[in-house]
């Protein structure tokens, strides 16, 4: 955490509130996957039964009033008694967008400042700005469809001339 959060202490309650995407004051399902980094692509070969397990093993070490969210009272006096989140081994955990886990995971770690595009040849650097040029090329081929008074493909073929 301290590494991704630029955090040198662990404070529970800074922790939860990092971790609580949508402010509502608790984790729900959503978050918990989101945390561990489960709706990322980078997990999409782990089983959807593991990534329940990892639901099912948070909810039961901290959801105390069996709600099926952990609120941040339950998590911070959960920490407080030494209840600690467990390491399910799949990684860090994916939480962001794109350019904040590249940032993060590997910018950070193997570039700096005076890093120049000649420098970014790491295969991290070539996925990411292929997924780059890739948003790019989807944007253009919109711009293109935008510009279009009538989009033949978007008529059902039993609409279209034969």
């Amino acid at each position: 955490m301290a590494e991704e959060h630029h955090m040198n202490g662990f404070d529970a309650g800074a922790f939860f509130n990092l971790h609580d995407y949508d402010n509502s004051g608790s984790w729900t399902p959503d978050d918990i996957r989101r945390t561990y980094g489960l709706k990322d692509e980078s997990t999409k070969d782990v089983p959807e039964s593991k990534k329940e397990e990892v639901v099912r093993t948070v909810l039961d070490l901290f959801d105390k009033d069996k709600s099926g969210s952990v609120s941040y009272a339950e998590f911070t006096v959960g920490d407080a008694h030494g209840i600690q989140l467990p390491d399910f081994g799949l990684g860090p955990g994916h939480h962001g967008d794109d350019e904040y886990e590249y940032e993060i995971h590997h910018f950070e770690k193997f570039h700096g400042a005076d890093t120049t595009e000649e420098d970014l040849v790491h295969p991290e650097d070539i996925e990411h700005f292929r997924k780059h040029d890739q948003m790019e090329d989807a944007e253009h081929r919109q711009e293109m469809l935008d510009r279009m008074s009538i989009v033949e493909t978007n008529i059902p073929a039993k609409f279209r001339r034969q």
